[in-house]
């Protein structure tokens, strides 16, 4: 019979004791707690937050769980069902917008598109499946960015680099912008990352009511936002798009 590895045992139960009780635990809580050697603990909560399982507070020094737990519990969603819940919708928002529909989600540090439901008119269009955009600067990086903690962390890591004049880098200016974004629950992005490219986005939930992805209408910036304001109605049609998807996948009314 195989032995159980006890390094592994003492991670888990770290795990477990830290996502109960108090939000965040000190050194000597844990080790007292678990019944180990202050070294010991250090030794396996310290990569425990190399690897994101834990992340230690800069200011008390005590432990709580870290963004890449939110990552694994999300992983049971496949894409695919994400995908197949958000085509009769997708394809409605495009024949109402009259503009491109994209759907992504977060992965290897940028958003990747999922699905694309091409504008509905005869203009040569390219698929755009599996293309990759950057995090900081399309609407529907900035609706993840926003909404998925482990998204924020790894942007605010990154660099913001600017693709346009009108592009956000600095961290208070790009923080300051994702509050607006919670705080409407939709993101744009006019001209930020492509000259003469809008778009608008806006977040899609599971049945536990966790991001997992944004979907965004694009298009060119005289249609999408003519003098500089977003159409209403193209956000209004984004949102309940993003709603009705959600539903689908047992979020629930938001």
């Amino acid at each position: 019979m195989a032995k159980n590895i006890q390094s592994l045992e003492r991670a888990a139960a770290m795990l477990r004791l830290l996502a109960g009780g108090e939000r965040r635990l000190g050194l000597s809580d844990i080790s007292s707690a678990l019944g180990l050697a202050k070294g010991t603990a250090h030794g396996i909560l310290r990569t425990l937050q190399l690897e994101g399982f834990v992340e230690q507070d800069a200011t008390s020094g005590r432990y709580q769980l870290g963004a890449e737990l939110l990552r694994l519990g999300n992983s049971y969603l496949d894409v695919h069902e994400l995908r197949a819940r958000a085509l009769v919708w997708t394809d409605d928002l495009a024949r109402s917008s009259g503009e491109s529909v994209h759907l992504g989600v977060l992965h290897q540090h940028g958003v990747l598109i999922v699905h694309h439901v091409f504008r509905p008119d005869d203009s040569r269009q390219v698929l755009e499946v599996g293309a990759m955009q950057p995090l900081h600067s399309t609407a529907l990086g900035k609706v993840l960015s926003a909404y998925d903690p482990v998204a924020h962390s790894e942007v605010m890591e990154a660099e913001r680099r600017p693709f346009t004049g009108r592009t956000v880098t600095a961290a208070d200016d790009f923080e300051a912008m994702l509050d607006l974004v919670r705080a409407q629950g939709w993101a744009a992005d006019a001209e930020e990352t492509w000259e003469g490219v809008a778009a608008v986005a806006a977040p899609v939930h599971d049945r536990r009511r966790m991001p997992v992805g944004a979907v965004a209408v694009t298009g060119a910036v005289e249609r999408v936002a003519p003098g500089g304001a977003l159409r209403p109605e193209l956000i209004a049609a984004v949102r309940d798009c993003a709603r009705a998807v959600s539903r689908d996948l047992g979020a629930g009314r938001f």
